[in-house]
């Protein structure tokens, strides 16, 4: 399995982007500056995907990220739910890794 999941520059500071892992798992990456976030693209809630659009994940004032399905809101750096049906829970951290620019999955 590859661990290159893209480059740093294919997200905006700031963004977010949907991904697919080769194993079929769904996931989402955020940036933020020079920093990545990695989390499994499922709400820990009702185990729906968290976006509506795709690699919509952001909430409006780009503070969190945001469940499409009920408004729960996560916090960027550690996937904890901080308003929503499932405040206390997280997200599904998925380890990361910046190599050169290259956004990858951390051994």
């Amino acid at each position: 399995m590859s661990d290159l999941l893209c480059q740093l520059t294919d997200i905006p500071d700031g963004d977010s982007k949907g991904l697919t892992l080769e194993d079929g798992r769904d996931i989402l990456l955020v940036r933020q500056g020079g920093a990545v976030f990695g989390y499994v693209n499922v709400c820990p809630h009702l185990f729906t995907p968290l976006e509506m659009m795709p690699d919509d994940f952001i909430d409006d004032s780009g503070q969190f990220i945001i469940c499409a399905t009920h408004g729960a809101l996560f916090k960027i750096e550690d996937g904890e739910c901080v308003a929503g049906p499932c405040q206390g829970e997280s997200l599904t951290r998925v380890p990361l890794a910046i190599e050169d620019g290259a956004v990858k999955l951390a051994s």
